[in-house]
């Protein structure tokens, strides 16, 4: 320890570029939280905290800890995000608020309700593609495809470029061992961007029953009650956001969903026996191995955190992957419990920013598992086949999770 009593970066290192760490970084953040809440790394110069409250005030308090250059450290320390990249989750209120007043009509109960059947369709398509099978990857044959095909049904994206997307997304968030620079995703995002814009252009000519056309029609309540148009790089911006998270997101959580219960076969046992458990267990394993990783902030004025000034302009990095092991609030927190009573988690997120699609990344994931547990109510993991994808500070998750079925 230093002279004031603090763990110092010899004694506890955390490196959101680690790759050693993407498996199992929850023994370095349990070491964060008992001894240092607020952790400095002067190697990427940003603060970091893991403690379930100090997260959740942190993600409230929109007015210090800014979103406006980003939520990725990554991206923040990239430099200005491209104007046709820009999107709700790098603006502040009050831009932030009007815009996502409307995009969350997307996802009103309702709306999300009535996913249920197609996603169910396609979850029950691909898992009968291996009955019969002795063995099949979770991920790569299941996870990763099937929030790809409801978001490509509720954009209206062609069944055809369906690959094409997931693939492109996977390339933009993958980051290279030492790769620090934005170039790539940047070039990549660009691609991306072409091809809404050209999806847009078509459906301005022939409007169609997709969120696409929908987004187009739609207007905007500011805050002074005028009302205008979303602009071509808004919806642009908003496709892209849904489509990437839709997909990337969603297929780790699919992925913890076959790696814990497997980790914790009596609690699959109790999910097979009491289904009525599943929509409880989804909340849990978001809680135990949540797929998304850190959220970063700007801070815009000094503010003292556990006896320390964090500087105006420093970056700060919420470690919401962390807090739903932080044993201050989750008794027990290494352990699957899919009968835990949960009041809240933030692996959705918190405050402004909350994620917006959380209601359907719920409604995916409960269907994953029931669908699974009706065809396989018992699964190995082979761990040695397993790959853990690699997305700097963005998403954790298994890009490779080979199952052995009964």
């Amino acid at each position: 320890m230093d002279t004031a009593g603090r763990v110092t970066a010899e004694e506890l290192h955390w490196d959101p570029y680690d790759y050693d760490l993407h498996r199992d970084p929850h023994p370095v953040w349990r070491r964060m939280m008992d001894d240092a809440p607020l952790y400095r790394n002067e190697q990427f110069d940003f603060w970091a905290m893991t403690r379930f409250d100090d997260v959740l005030n942190g993600l409230v308090d929109w007015r210090t800890f800014s979103s406006a250059q980003g939520d990725q450290l990554e991206i923040i320390r990239g430099g200005p995000i491209p104007e046709s990249q820009n999107s709700i989750i790098s603006n502040d209120a009050p831009y932030h608020t009007s815009l996502r007043r409307l995009l969350s009509r997307a996802f009103t109960p309702r709306s999300v309700s009535d996913l249920e059947s197609v996603t169910r369709r396609f979850a029950q398509e691909l898992l009968d593609e291996h009955s019969g099978s002795t063995s099949f990857d979770y991920v790569e044959d299941f996870g990763s495809r099937l929030p790809g095909m409801v978001i490509a049904t509720m954009l209206g994206i062609p069944d055809g470029d369906r690959e094409y997307i997931r693939r492109t997304t996977d390339e933009q968030l993958h980051r290279e061992p030492g790769e620090r620079d934005m170039q790539r995703h940047h070039r990549v995002a660009a691609e991306l961007v072409s091809y809404y814009s050209e999806q847009l252009a078509d459906r301005r000519a022939k409007p169609r029953d997709d969120m696409m056309s929908a987004l187009l029609a739609a207007e905007i309540t500011e805050d002074d009650g005028s009302s205008r148009k979303l602009t071509d790089a808004e919806a642009v911006a908003f496709i892209k956001l849904l489509s990437s998270a839709g997909n990337e997101t969603t297929a780790k959580l699919i992925g913890w969903i076959g790696s814990s219960l497997a980790k914790f076969p009596g609690e699959r046992v109790k999910l097979v026996k009491h289904p009525e458990l599943i929509p409880n267990a989804v909340e849990e394993i978001l809680r135990y191995e949540p797929p998304a990783l850190c959220l970063a902030r700007v801070v815009r004025r000094d503010v003292v955190l556990h006896g320390e000034v964090v500087p105006e302009g420093g970056v700060m990095v919420f470690i919401q992957a962390a807090t739903g092991r932080d044993p201050r609030q989750f008794p027990d927190p290494d352990r699957l419990h899919v009968e835990r009573k949960i009041e809240r988690h933030l692996s959705f997120g918190f405050g402004p920013h909350v994620c917006l699609g959380a209601p359907l990344a719920r409604l995916e994931a409960r269907i994953a598992l029931e669908e699974t547990l009706l065809r396989f109510s018992e699964w190995d993991v082979d761990w040695e086949g397993c790959e853990v994808v690699h997305t700097g500070s963005a998403v954790r998750g298994y890009s490779k999770l080979p199952i052995r079925v009964d």
